[in-house]
């Protein structure tokens, strides 16, 4: 008689946003079974997200499809990829890197990393591209998003160390959150802010933001600045500072320099002036300037809002000014805290995994710092030019100049700006090579070598997260079939090269473990200000995460930095930072007369690699939307769902649009995630197709956050809506769906559903396309079959089909001209039900407009854990209208009601809003 394997308990962290929540991990020998917060985890205290909470579903069978198992190679480009085997790949990988790297120079190939290596991965890249191969050519998605905090802190406090720790939330008398939907990107982080305010009413929280977003709701103050203003703003904060002499002299005096020069130009920037700018009123400026002077302990909060700008270390540094003018550093509750995007952004900035930086903080353009690392690693010579950064990458490679793009665990296709030049770098490079855990990206597919990666919970090392903070990363299962660690990759290929580069000699990677890799990194940081000399893997394990700088022979860590007003510099003072707002790159006109913002989903990850693998987490957004000022909509004509073509300078893509209270007018938001994978056609790469690639000049970080675009109805007079249940081959199905955008002019699939998953297609084109393309699509939709229900039109493009199982519906493919469509969402309801479809059967093949009396749409999912729709919740507070609970006994009533807001707590910021504006006549105070 067999008996179910027991299930073991694994400690690790979380892979997504740079918090670094603890988990314990259950597997049962075979796969992971179960993720929940640990408990003793200082940086969640057991409290996860929806992303963190679902993360073993994605380690599931199904959403597992999409994984690289094996090395895959192809000749030429005109050929598929083919199985191959590790070490012929990977001899001949070293054979043509080592030919180009003699007829080319080292600095004819390019190494682009990722912000979720753990530091381990990160460091053997790190020595094998500066240290073997002998250029800077290195660098990573952390460009993306964090570089320019790391500039921010250099330019001012002398090294990129942020001074606070979490804990800081609990002390702090006034939050400054600027360009941060906390609520969103970091939410345990926000579930510490909520807790905050609870304990201590009197806290003031100042959100900068251009949307009334979930974190702006939360606030006392909003501040909805145009776009790219925030130096405007700062300064005109600090013009108000100086003028009421609400400053900290003495810690001016004492602790800084450069503070004449900066007063210079901020004596211009008048809080009137300011606003005229900024677009908000004078007073709110004052009142800003007042709370974030006057507060005993001001702690400010930023990540993409400031980071993601052609003026990011501006941005940055001129918001720390006011920190250092105000002497609101290096105490409990106050400092400027950049928080980090991803898991380990901090982990690869320790090792020196950014083009522009050597490790341990040290700097490319320094001699000293060079023979330093030279001497540590043993070798005769590291590169004193700055390598190329990540557009910059893409952009040598278009040109020809980089032949060989090494890409690890993160998918430019998706997330760099301007993605047409991003594919023209990869189709004109010579070769590219993607080590990756999924062979489903937007980048794999130009691949010409697949090289197949661990993934979480299947790897050992460490991160570090936004608070300094080193947390051990344990595995739970093994790699799946031929799967290899990125270190092993690293190390394998480097010993590979070694003998060609330095035949003969002792390799620099014998590394048989994680935590041999460790201590060689942690050797280097002897002395340096992130000194960890006093940590190990072993009192890791024994004592649980811990922060630096932590040197040989310190009982703890430090929490926060600065406390004695020595920083980082050569006269150990910190610098003001004087540099004039300056406009955003791309200004828009009358031909580009609207703003586009990019920025998180609450559910989703980045480029959904992972995520988007699991049907559940696309409950809370269904699928691509625009979102804009009604408005803005009105006076285009356009209507509520309509698809609508979104243009830029670069490119266009088509797009449903959706109303939103949240933006003022001329401005529009889309979400960063979706990629070609989700949203495309035959001319679009999905949202980053109008992104603009400019990039501050110092943190060389692009300005992701802002373009000029226009909008109009889309001109596609023939549209398709498909849905499909599935049993267990959705991301099978779902990975094969994206080559039918190559006749289409807009294709959108996602998945569908929560216990019996689907997924959702949409296209449209200029007229209807070929039969060849609409019965391949039936096909893979399994629309073929003879019991399908059929209906054609061939006068008018339009047809049916319906696939019908034991009176359920299987799979819809509705097409026709434009507006035709209209039975789709609630079929699609009727669909997710599994209803019988007895009482429907006489409307399946007519265009029946709305459900039948008495079925109520599911709708939006606003709470995850217990899969409370939007509807549900509006009815539920329908029914207390009119009694005189005050707004916390409404909530209150809510969640024991529902239960919705009671796990993971991801929800309660909407949920917030939800019983506000069903309450409104009532004064609301921040809960």
């Amino acid at each position: 008689m067999s008996t179910a394997a027991p299930i073991t308990e694994t400690k690790s962290t979380c892979c997504y946003c740079g918090t670094g929540c603890g988990v314990v991990i259950e597997s049962n020998g075979v796969g992971i079974t179960g993720v929940r917060g640990d408990p003793d985890h200082p940086a969640n205290f057991g409290k996860l997200c929806t992303k963190g909470s679902t993360l073993a579903l994605t380690m599931s069978l199904p959403a597992q499809a999409g994984r690289a198992r094996y090395p895959e190679v192809r000749a030429n480009r005109d050929e598929s990829r083919a199985r191959a085997d590790w070490k012929p790949t990977i001899d001949n990988l070293a054979e043509r890197f080592a030919a180009t790297i003699r007829e080319h120079g080292p600095d004819s190939v390019g190494f682009y990393v990722s912000g979720q290596l753990l530091t381990e991965d990160y460091y053997v890249f790190n020595k094998l591209v500066k240290g073997l191969i002998g250029t800077n050519n290195i660098d990573t998605n952390s460009r993306l998003c964090m570089s320019s905090a790391v500039t921010g802190y250099q330019q001012t406090l002398g090294v990129d160390a942020p001074p606070c720790s979490y804990e800081d939330i609990d002390h702090a008398q006034c939050l400054f959150i600027a360009g941060s939907n906390t609520a969103y990107a970091h939410p345990i982080l926000f579930r510490r802010i909520e807790a905050a305010k609870e304990k201590n009413p009197a806290l003031k929280i100042i959100v900068v933001d251009p949307r009334f977003t979930e974190t702006a709701a939360f606030a006392d103050l909003h501040l909805p600045i145009l776009p790219g203003t925030d130096v405007a703003l700062f300064h005109g904060m600090l013009h108000v500072m100086l003028w009421e002499e609400w400053l900290d002299r003495d810690y001016i005096a004492a602790h800084t320099e450069g503070f004449e020069a900066l007063r210079s130009i901020v004596r211009e920037m008048s809080a009137a002036v300011a606003a005229e700018i900024c677009g908000i009123k004078a007073d709110d400026i004052i009142t800003a300037a007042r709370w974030f002077a006057q507060s005993p302990a001001t702690l400010s909060l930023y990540c993409q809002g400031l980071n993601q700008s052609s003026s990011g270390t501006a941005k940055n540094a001129s918001l720390i000014n006011l920190h250092l003018a105000t002497g609101a550093i290096g105490k409990p509750g106050a400092g400027p805290f950049s928080l980090t995007g991803q898991p380990n952004a901090m982990g690869g900035r320790e090792v020196g995994g950014l083009a522009t930086t050597l490790a341990a903080h040290r700097d490319i353009a320094n001699a000293a710092h060079r023979e330093e690392m030279q001497q540590l690693w043993g070798i005769d010579r590291i590169s004193p030019e700055r390598g190329k950064t990540a557009v910059e990458m893409f952009e040598a490679a278009r040109k020809g100049q980089i032949k060989l793009l090494w890409i690890v665990c993160t998918n430019p296709a998706q997330s760099l700006p301007d993605l047409t030049l991003v594919q023209e770098a990869l189709r004109t490079a010579e070769l590219v090579v993607v080590q990756d855990a999924y062979r489903n990206t937007e980048t794999a597919a130009f691949a010409d070598v697949l090289l197949p990666a661990t993934s979480w919970g299947e790897k050992e090392g460490t991160v570090t997260n936004s608070e300094r903070r080193i947390s051990r990363v344990r595995t739970a299962v093994g790699a799946p079939m031929e799967a290899r660690h990125d270190w092993q990759i690293a190390c394998d290929f480097a010993q590979a090269l070694e003998q060609h580069l330095r035949p003969g000699k002792p390799s620099l990677f014998a590394f048989a473990t994680p935590e041999a890799i460790w201590n060689e990194h942690r050797e280097i940081t002897r002395g340096r200000d992130l000194d960890i000399t006093g940590m190990s893997y072993g009192m890791l394990d024994a004592n649980g995460p811990q922060q630096w700088p932590f040197a040989e022979g310190a009982a703890n860590g430090k929490t926060r930095l600065y406390e004695d007003g020595k920083f980082c510099t050569a006269n150990g003072r910190a610098k003001f930072f004087a540099q004039r707002y300056i406009a955003v790159a791309e200004k828009t006109d009358a031909r580009y007369p609207l703003r586009l913002n990019t920025g998180r989903m609450r559910d989703h990850w980045h480029g959904m690699s992972r995520t988007g693998n699991v049907a559940r987490l696309f409950g809370h957004a269904a699928e691509p939307r625009l979102s804009a000022n009604a408005n803005d909509l009105a006076r285009r004509g356009l209507k509520e769902g309509e698809l609508v073509k979104l243009e830029s300078k670069r490119g266009a893509i088509f797009v449903q649009v959706q109303g939103d209270d949240s933006l003022r007018s001329g401005q529009v938001y889309l979400p960063m995630h979706w990629g070609k994978r989700f949203l495309g056609g035959k001319d679009s790469a999905g949202v980053n197709t109008l992104t603009v690639p400019t990039f501050d000049p110092i943190s060389r970080q692009p300005e992701l956050k802002h373009a000029a675009v226009k909008i109009a109805a889309a001109d596609l007079s023939w549209h398709l809506t498909a849905f499909v249940s599935c049993t267990d081959n959705e991301i099978d199905l779902f990975d094969q769906l994206p080559a039918m955008q190559s006749e289409v002019a807009f294709f959108s699939s996602v998945l569908m559903g929560r216990e019996q998953p689907g997924v959702l297609v949409r296209a449209a084109h200029h007229g209807a396309p070929s039969a060849k393309w609409l019965a391949a699509l039936d096909t893979l939709l399994g629309l073929d079959s003879e019991n399908t229900l059929r209906y054609d039109d061939t006068r008018h493009s339009s047809s049916r089909r319906m696939l019908i199982d034991a009176d359920r519906l299987i799979a819809v493919r509705l097409c026709g001209p434009a507006g035709a469509i209209t039975s789709g969402e609630w079929l699609r309801e009727w669909l997710l039900a599994e209803k019988s479809i007895a009482e429907i059967r006489r409307l399946l093949l007519s265009p029946a407009t709305h459900a039948p009396s008495g079925f109520v749409l599911g709708g939006r999912v606003v709470c995850q854990c217990f899969n409370v729709t939007e509807e549900t919740i509006i009815l539920a507070l329908g029914e207390m209208r009119g009694s005189h609970l005050e707004h916390d006994q409404r909530l209150q009533q809510l969640q024991q009601q529902l239960k919705c807001g009671t796990n993971c707590g991801s929800c309660m910021p909407e949920l917030r809003q939800r019983v506000a504006k069903s309450n409104p006549n009532k004064h609301v105070e921040a809960a």
